[in-house]
């Protein structure tokens, strides 16, 4: 058990920088949640979730999170390969033996671990998908079965934006028979009770408790895309009309539908299920260690072919905090969300920690404060 002083301590440092980004305008509403060996240490609030009623953040509230959903997605693949349903070869099964249609057009070598490191060689969708078709599960698995890789699976890695979630989601799916949604309820969010804080789809019932994404205006100046080249490779995994922005991640549609590269959650709720990948969160284990340690370990890493940055990847989890490196943080993993929100954790001090946000910043420096603090604090470091 970590000291109670500590904590209040760690408790107050997070709540004076979330209050202080709030008052100066960087962030209008947020949650930061630190989990260490299983307990939750810091679950703190900030701010207002809807400018419009000025609805205040709550600890329960979810936030649209983009990318740092991918986490998730991942983590059920492990809990896919913990249960054996990839078979004897684990994560080196070629996705072709669960989902024969993906063979097509020479992609029988593609396995789950490429799948996993963004390096399968498919990052693309069609340039013309619309809303509706991004929120149809089956046309975007039948199209992404039907593309022509980009290059020798394992070759490269590729940032797979919107892919991703739908390439480990359909694994996911043919591996056990069920949907996504349903998997993650079963396997994920009602053994760790955040079932009402974490979601692929929201029903729609359910998305007035949602914090409202708004943009940063120096985002919005430095990603003017209509200045942008549309043959750019990024434009080829996300077309311009679905470029991660607030205007998309309001939309009703896409806030129901299962688009597993991002999620819908509290920050307690996903920094909750970190935990429960390094270790025993309230008797729940996810993974055991042997697979915590093959997961969360660099498995594939090199210049992205789409985004141009170094990238570092375990399986499924990025290496390393978005303003840091694989080098100098090799024990950190997580994932990011455009706007600057992130969900992680340290196999090297059993900390796991979330934060979200609804405004979406440009180099945002939110996550590198408070994960400062997180990573800094006797409350993190001490035995």
């Amino acid at each position: 058990m970590t000291d109670a002083s500590v904590c209040t301590d760690l408790t107050k440092q997070l709540q004076r920088a979330a209050d202080e980004l709030v008052e100066s305008g960087a962030e209008r509403g947020m949650q930061v949640a630190v989990h260490r060996h299983g307990e939750l240490v810091a679950d703190i609030v900030a701010g207002i979730a809807d400018p419009a009623t000025g609805r205040e953040v709550r600890p329960d509230t979810p936030f649209y999170n983009f990318s740092l959903g991918k986490g998730v997605t991942a983590t059920l693949a492990h809990v896919c390969a913990e249960r054996g349903y990839f078979g004897e070869r684990g994560y080196d099964t070629p996705v072709a033996d669960l989902w024969p249609e993906f063979a097509a057009h020479g992609k029988q070598a593609v396995t789950v671990r490429h799948a996993l490191t963004h390096s399968a060689g498919v990052p693309g969708i069609p340039a013309a998908t619309t809303h509706a078709e991004l929120c149809d599960w089956d046309a975007m698995c039948a199209a992404l079965a039907d593309v022509q890789p980009w290059w020798e699976p394992g070759a490269a890695v590729g940032y797979h934006a919107y892919t991703f979630g739908y390439l480990v989601g359909e694994i996911v799916r043919r591996t056990t028979g069920r949907s996504l949604t349903d998997v993650l309820r079963e396997e994920l969010t009602d053994p760790l009770g955040i079932t009402d804080e974490l979601y692929f789809g929201m029903p729609e019932a359910q998305q007035h408790r949602l914090a409202r994404l708004e943009e940063d205006p120096a985002r919005a100046a430095a990603f003017d895309l209509s200045q942008l080249p549309d043959d750019l490779p990024m434009f080829r995994a996300a077309p311009k009309h679905l470029f991660p922005s607030a205007a998309f991640g309001n939309r009703a549609d896409i806030l129901a539908a299962d688009i597993p590269a991002g999620a819908k959650t509290s920050a307690r709720a996903v920094a909750r299920m970190y935990a429960a990948v390094l270790g025993e969160v309230d008797g729940v284990r996810l993974l055991s260690p042997e697979r915590t340690r093959e997961a969360t370990a660099l498995a594939m890493s090199g210049p992205d072919q789409l985004m141009g940055n170094e990238s570092a990847w375990a399986l499924g989890y990025a290496v390393g905090l978005p303003h840091g490196s694989a080098a100098t943080e090799p024990t950190v993993f997580g994932m990011a969300g455009v706007g600057g929100s992130w969900a992680g954790a340290d196999t090297a001090t059993g900390t796991a920690w979330a934060i979200t946000k609804n405004v979406l910043g440009a180099n945002d420096p939110t996550v590198a404060r408070i994960s400062h603090i997180v990573r800094n604090h006797p409350a993190t470091t001490t035995s």
